[in-house]
């Protein structure tokens, strides 16, 4: 069974990589995703910018590295973290959830494929320690002078945290703070973030996602009897809540593209790291694989195909449209990226499904994990 997830994910890699993949403004040895596929001039010119995509394109280049490491795949993955710093102007910017996605694909580029970028770590590593402001009820917050504290930053950064220069007591007080303060005591799910005390309700695949990244890393680091039982915890409830007929739902396109795929990154890393034989242990486990091969099997029934490659829709459940450039396109307005008209046309949706065959992969091969 395996090999089908691995052909599954040579196939969505060879799409996103054939129709997204551009030099930047020309520039030779560059390298960066064009944000829609069919792209408008804009597009192809790098016009708009989405820090946080191409840290996840970033990502799912190491993903497939880990899979099948290749010299001219290491090529690309160098050229993207390269044209990241020089379109961006810098590794850091406004927003620590766009920061800790850049972070925790740098950590694994140095890991996975041996390209360090041990400067901008330490800068990334730097911003995160000291955003946190638990006086003024963080958590760090979702961006600078702002006052908004979110599971979309201080998940990821606490996972960042867990891997990457012996922060672990860092990434613990962030743990709590999320599990304190923003999990539902109803549905036990991870609300969005809290403002001036109180909480912004709304609740998101991938939040689930990176808060279970965040107690798995521990639980496997740390070996603290505090960890296992909140993601058993919340396993269950994004099983209950998140998963109707197993498949993890969609949230569209723009930002919402990427939540699922996100999701299923972390529901493979508890089904391949999470420790422990109990039988909480292993339902935990058993249960992240079964979301994500049966979201996985979804998607790929559900994709069109161009040219032999698939197109992944922004909703696994249902089949996917065939996009156009013509329409609404992709928008930033107040700190997030509306959807395109077409949500298929946006590369974090084709992201997303590439993430979803690469996680479907890991939990299928029992010789690797989706981290080391």
């Amino acid at each position: 069974m395996d090999q089908v997830w691995v052909n599954r994910a040579v196939s969505a890699e060879a799409a996103v990589t054939g129709r997204h993949l551009k030099r930047l403004w020309a520039l030779p040895a560059t390298q960066l995703g064009v944000v829609a596929w069919p792209p408008a001039r804009r597009d192809r010119w790098f016009g708009g910018w989405h820090y946080w995509w191409q840290a996840h394109l970033l990502d799912c280049l190491l993903d497939a590295q880990l899979r099948d490491p290749q010299p001219q795949r290491r090529i690309k993955i160098r050229r993207q973290i390269r044209s990241h710093r020089f379109r961006s102007g810098s590794w850091v910017n406004s927003y620590y959830d766009d920061m800790a996605w850049l972070a925790l694909a740098l950590e694994r580029a140095a890991r996975i494929a041996g390209v360090e970028r041990k400067r901008a770590l330490n800068t990334l590593h730097d911003q995160f320690v000291k955003a946190w402001v638990p006086e003024d009820g963080g958590g760090i917050p979702w961006r600078k002078q702002d006052q908004f504290f979110n599971a979309a930053a201080n998940g990821p950064a606490g996972i960042f945290l867990a891997r990457y220069g012996d922060r672990l007591r860092r990434a613990q007080q962030m743990a709590d703070w999320i599990d304190a303060t923003l999990t539902d005591p109803d549905t036990h799910l991870v609300f969005d973030g809290i403002t001036a005390g109180s909480l912004v309700r709304a609740q998101y695949t991938y939040c689930q996602g990176v808060v279970l990244g965040l107690e798995t890393e521990l639980a496997a680091r740390t070996r603290d009897e505090r960890h296992a039982p909140r993601v058993h915890r919340l396993v269950a409830a994004v099983d209950e809540h998140m998963a109707p007929a197993g498949v993890l739902k969609g949230t569209g396109g723009g930002d919402g593209g990427l939540f699922a795929g996100i999701t299923a990154r972390y529901l493979a890393l508890v089904a391949t790291a999470l420790p422990g034989e109990s039988a909480a242990d292993a339902a935990a486990r058993e249960t992240a694989r079964e979301i994500v091969l049966s979201s996985a099997q979804s998607a790929w029934d559900n994709r069109q195909s161009v040219q032999g490659l698939p197109v992944f829709g922004p909703f696994w459940d249902r089949a996917a449209e065939l996009p156009t450039a013509e329409g609404q396109q992709a928008q930033f307005v107040e700190g997030a990226v509306t959807g395109s008209r077409a949500a298929e046309r946006d590369l974090s949706v084709q992201l997303s499904g590439w993430m979803l065959m690469e996680a479907a992969h890991a939990v299928t091969d029992n010789e690797r994990t989706i981290h080391e």
